[in-house]
């Protein structure tokens, strides 16, 4: 393979880590485990739900911080600072039993894991577009879904040799730290002329004005996707082992999503080709709210399961949909409008997110079911929908 050709993939493969390792790892990884802390820690659903809520509402301080324009440094030491954070907050996790600890330590983790989307995506779709292989940008973007199907598979084999929540926190920080190493090496620093170059053309001027009624109807649409995907996203292993005849699909459900997130970029990318990017996001929107309520409406495992499948083929696709149509609104105004953009995109979602797990914890002490937060996501992801394409 010429050299040419190997530089932008092996970019894209350190994307497809450090998404892999903050996101699919570092943020999504307490889904698997969650069973096992409400078991060996009696944790009622709505602290967990808390919890979830803590780690989220981080992602949003992080988004925010990485939309600052005076932020000193550059993408590369940020992110791979980030992932340093996210194997250390996830070994802290087992350090402790203490709820307002757990709250802090995923806060923190939350920061982190924002940090290395903003960063590593400004990155390395900067990279890949002046290389003119902007299409590997969804190697980069399936790092989420080989990171969750990575760990349902690392917590289901560890838990074969020990059910310790502790303990999957542990092998969680390693991997983790793995990853890292991977992704520094695959995304090198510049040359000195290159990066002050690349440095240059980030504050190069003043982003231009784009606020408009369409971009805040997308703005305004993430932050509604982020509450309707995170409750399933966050509950469904849980209520896979609360649920005695959906007990067998357990150490599926979590996989499942992972497997069919992994090529989901791609999948929605060729869509979004024919349909428009728009178009796109919101079909996936209503399949995902379909999805979501599937989970709750039988208790037939392979209906569960298609559910989960559906929430797994479609919650990075929409992510990424989302991302590279702000992108595009905010390419004119270069670089530095391009990273603030993708975080105030970072910060709506980041919003939802927090509001998800609380409402589904809190709703769930009061009904016993996550039946009625998971119909109420379906019904802001149909929102969504409508408010994209109107």
């Amino acid at each position: 393979m010429p050299t040419q050709d190997r530089a932008p993939i092996a970019l894209a493969l350190g994307g497809l880590f450090s998404l892999a390792a903050a996101m699919g790892i570092g943020r999504f990884v307490y889904t698997p485990i969650l069973p096992f802390m409400t078991e060996g820690l009696k944790l009622p659903a709505d602290d967990a739900g808390l919890i979830a809520s803590a780690n989220f509402l981080g992602y949003l301080v992080g988004a925010l911080a990485g939309a600052a324009r005076s932020l000193p440094g550059n993408p590369r030491h940020w992110f791979l600072a980030g992932l340093l954070v996210s194997a250390v907050t996830s070994a802290a996790m087992a350090a402790t039993s203490t709820l307002s600890l757990f709250l802090l330590i995923r806060f923190v983790s939350g920061i982190a894991s924002a940090f290395v989307l903003v960063f590593s995506t400004t990155l390395v779709l900067e990279r890949l577009n002046a290389a003119g292989r902007g299409n590997l940008s969804a190697v980069h973007f399936g790092g989420v879904g080989c990171g969750i199907a990575f760990s349902a598979l690392l917590i289901s084999g560890t838990a074969f040799y020990s059910t310790s929540w502790q303990t999957l926190w542990i092998v969680s920080a390693i991997a983790t730290f793995i990853f890292m190493a991977f992704a520094a090496w695959l995304v090198p620093p510049l040359t000195k002329a290159a990066a002050a170059a690349e440095n240059d053309s980030r504050h190069d001027s003043e982003p231009p004005k784009l606020i408009n009624g369409s971009l805040i109807r997308l703005i305004l649409a993430y932050g509604l996707f982020g509450f309707g995907y995170v409750i399933t996203a966050t509950f469904v292993s849980a209520i896979a082992r609360s649920i005695p005849a959906l007990q067998p699909t357990e150490q599926y459900v979590w996989l499942a999503v992972g497997l069919c997130a992994a090529p989901s970029i791609y999948i929605w990318n060729k869509v979004a080709s024919a349909a428009g990017a728009r178009k796109a996001f919101a079909i996936a929107c209503v399949l995902e709210a379909g999805g979501v309520a599937l989970t709750v409406l039988s208790t037939e495992p392979m209906v569960f399961l298609l559910g989960s499948a559906l929430l797994g083929l479609t919650f990075m696709g929409i992510t990424a949909l989302g991302l590279i149509e702000a992108r595009r609104l905010a390419d004119a105004g270069g670089p530095a409008s391009v990273r603030q953009m993708l975080a105030v995109m970072t910060a709506s979602f980041g919003l939802g997110q927090v509001i998800g797990p609380w409402f589904a914890g809190n709703l769930h002490a009061v009904t016993g079911s996550f039946e009625a937060p998971s119909l109420a996501a379906a019904a802001a992801l149909l929102v969504a929908a409508a408010l994209v394409v109107r």
